[in-house]
């Protein structure tokens, strides 16, 4: 029948949703740690790239979203690059985008100071993504759906 749609058409609805769930705990995971990380105690190296690592993750998993048929070397190569750009972004300085910094969203989402460790922890949190992103599949392919057990992503 010419109308009916194959049920491969519902894997990138699904790997994107279950990816924007999964960047949702990690943002709400950052949050938390750059927000409470200090009260608790935690070290000022854990909350600061702890901080920048899942803000990579989070990149890698809403490129995900956006792009849900590329590859994960893709995407990860994606959020190497929107990482670089935004970390050596932070050696330009123009009135506008400094005010932005100042404020919270620009602080979180830009950040402030540049630092070539922060793409280290870009790198790990990149590598994490993937990892959750694999988990992730992993879980969504059964032994008993055959079609999807095929079709991993690499």
């Amino acid at each position: 029948m010419h109308g009916t749609q194959p049920v491969n058409s519902i894997a990138p609805l699904r790997t994107s949703l279950t990816r924007a769930a999964l960047a949702l705990v990690v943002i709400a995971c950052g949050l938390s740690l750059r927000w409470y990380g200090f009260p608790l105690g935690l070290p000022a190296f854990v909350v600061k790239y702890g901080g920048s690592l899942l803000w990579a993750t989070m990149v890698f998993l809403l490129v995900g979203v956006l792009l849900p048929r590329l590859t994960r070397t893709q995407l990860a190569a994606i959020a190497v690059l929107i990482a670089i750009v935004v970390e050596f972004s932070r050696l330009v300085h123009a009135p506008w985008l400094d005010a932005f910094r100042l404020t919270t969203a620009g602080a979180l989402l830009l950040g402030r100071i540049f630092s070539l460790w922060n793409l280290v922890a870009y790198a790990i949190g990149i590598v994490f993504g993937v990892g959750l992103d694999r988990l992730a599949d992993m879980r969504r392919v059964s032994p008993l759906n055959s079609q999807t057990a095929g079709s991993t992503r690499e």
